[in-house]
């Protein structure tokens, strides 16, 4: 049986796959209006570490704006 945690991050990715602004919104409005939206959950360890990470890339200027990156990502899904 997965863990909240495995499920947490089974829904994460799925919703980074998804692009239609209509659906988000839908979603986005559904957890609004519950009350998981308003209940606080605590970070792992490893997220702990990827934010920390995140924000000394940022600070020392290692981005890559989204316009950029979804052109890296359309070479590499067609092998270009």
């Amino acid at each position: 049986m997965a863990t909240t945690n495995e499920i947490r991050n089974r829904v994460i990715e799925s919703l980074m796959a998804i692009d239609n602004h209509d659906y988000l919104k839908a979603l986005e409005d559904m957890i609004r209006s519950s009350n998981v939206a308003h209940q606080r959950i605590p970070l792992t360890e490893e997220q702990r570490l990827m934010l920390s990470i995140s924000d000394q890339d940022i600070e020392a200027g290692r981005i890559v704006d989204q316009d950029r990156l979804d052109s890296r990502e359309r070479k590499w899904l067609t092998g270009e």
